[in-house]
């Protein structure tokens, strides 16, 4: 029995490789995290998950940037139809927010400790996890933005 259950759930979620995963990816996602940089994002937005320093889903980062809070905006490059978050990287350029895209959108929940995707999240600063926010924050603005 637990042997068939594990393959039902190697069935239903089948893992795709980060090669795999830049198939998917719409027009719009520039700038785009490397394989090693969207790692250190998923690690830094699960320990920011841990201390309730994230914000997630369009509605509630959109807000919390107009607000002016401060933190690493970092978008799903396979969320469909763009028209629902393209508005956010310019929020971002226009407050200096540095951002980041990452392919996938359920990894994206799943590191912020969620069963349901997300194509949007704000990782707040925090003391605890500051040495991995410093050095996520340092690699996503010396990405090249788009033009």
């Amino acid at each position: 029995m637990p042997r068939e259950k594990e393959a039902e759930a190697a069935e239903a979620a089948p893992e795709l490789s980060y090669r795999e995963q830049l198939g998917h990816l719409n027009p719009i996602a520039q700038p785009l995290a490397s394989r090693k940089l969207t790692r250190k994002l998923y690690k830094c937005i699960r320990k920011a998950a841990k201390h309730k320093q994230i914000r997630r889903g369009v509605k509630e980062v959109q807000k919390f940037i107009n607000k002016g809070e401060k933190g690493i905006a970092v978008l799903a490059g396979d969320t469909l139809p763009i028209d629902v978050y393209c508005h956010i990287p310019i929020m971002c350029e226009d407050r200096n927010l540095p951002y980041a895209y990452v392919p996938s959108k359920s990894d994206l929940g799943a590191a912020a400790g969620s069963k349901r995707p997300t194509c949007v999240i704000l990782i707040k600063p925090h003391e605890e996890y500051q040495e991995a926010y410093d050095e996520c924050l340092e690699e996503v603005e010396a990405l090249p933005l788009p033009l």
